[in-house]
């Protein structure tokens, strides 16, 4: 069965069985356009509701190509959608077209810029180097889940707001609403393992010159990695990490702080990065494959690879500095020689030869 045929079958047969379940709802296939990534999918919509769940139909085919047949994944998509709608959150539309209620919501995430260019040119962001800094209305919490919608422009045109200030209320809301949280590696590690546990093994704790990595997030770690656009981010994890340090995009949810000891490889760091954004990080999660860097004393955030070709061009200074001062000393020296009285030196020269 070919993927055209298999969603004609697939969709029909997800209506009939809702049907069939009592349920009065609205079935479409529809493009869905994320950031990070996009697809089709079955859109189950009850009626007279605005918001349903969406059923990828894409990972449904591929299940069966994995060995499933038609019926489990039929069976697992209905699961799906019944689930997705009892448990999806009660969103007051009303409150969603109020923006003096909707900037007390207002969280940021930040993403690829170049993965999500087609997507970034409907939303209002800001670029942080190659990444970009988009909004968010964050909804209620309901089992442990939070639910959230972004913010694109014809939404920001319908609350009557500009992307200027839109930025500023976010720039001061969401550090009140997900405020910042940087941990070092061994506290991770015993909060995984147990603090006992975690002490036997002698990974925690560690004194604060001694932690090689810390991780910066959001109490719910999900899109954690916004905490980069706060305003006070850097002079944080600087103080964590006692000066300069590097980031490691480790994905949108969450990022690692490398303090740069000055014994950091940064294309040792770069291949870390791909290797786990290749095999550990979902696609949708991805952030990017480079590496950043933070000059504590110069206020300076940028690439990796910018901050080494800086470095270089502070070093190559130094030396052109440094070259000058021995030609002026050279210079100082051939001077003092051509003072010498020229009777003086014949003088001693004879008096050398005895003559």
């Amino acid at each position: 069965m070919d993927y055209e045929d298999f969603k004609e079958q697939f969709v029909q047969g997800v209506k009939d069985r809702l049907a069939d379940e009592g349920m009065d709802v609205k079935i479409s296939v529809n493009e869905v356009k994320k950031l990070n990534e996009s697809y089709e999918a079955l859109t189950v919509t009850p009626e007279g509701s605005k918001v349903g769940v969406n059923i990828p139909i894409e990972k449904c085919y591929e299940a069966m190509d994995d060995g499933r047949s038609f019926t489990e994944v039929m069976d697992k998509a209905v699961e799906m959608a019944v689930n997705g709608l009892d448990d999806s959150p009660q969103i007051n539309m009303a409150e969603l077209t109020d923006y003096s209620k909707v900037k007390e919501k207002l969280a940021m995430e930040v993403v690829s810029a170049e993965a999500n260019s087609e997507m970034l040119e409907t939303v209002p962001h800001r670029n942080i180097e190659d990444m970009a800094v988009v909004y968010r209305i964050m909804l209620d919490s309901f089992d442990d889940r939070t639910a959230s919608v972004l913010i694109t422009n014809n939404l920001m045109d319908s609350l009557g707001v500009t992307a200027e200030q839109l930025h500023a209320d976010a720039m001061e809301n969401a550090p009140l609403i997900r405020p910042l949280q940087i941990k070092g590696m061994s506290e991770i590690m015993a909060e995984m393992m147990g603090v006992d546990q975690a002490m036997m093994m002698g990974v925690f704790p560690v004194e604060p010159e001694e932690e090689q990595m810390y991780v910066a997030t959001v109490p719910d770690k999900l899109h954690g990695a916004g905490v980069l656009a706060y305003q006070d981010f850097m002079e944080k994890a600087a103080e964590r990490a006692g000066g300069d340090f590097f980031i490691l995009p480790s994905s949108i949810h969450e990022l690692l702080i490398v303090p740069d000891t000055g014994e950091m490889d940064l294309k040792g760091l770069e291949s870390m990065v791909r290797e786990i954004n290749a095999t550990q990080v979902l696609p949708a999660d991805k952030l990017t494959d480079n590496v950043y860097h933070y000059d504590s004393k110069e206020k300076i955030f940028e690439l990796g690879e910018k901050f080494v070709e800086r470095q270089n061009q502070r070093e190559e200074t130094a030396e052109k500095e440094e070259k000058p001062s021995i030609l002026d000393e050279l210079k100082v020296k051939k001077e003092e020689a051509s003072k010498t009285p020229r009777k003086a030196a014949e003088k001693g020269e004879k008096d050398e030869r005895g003559i």
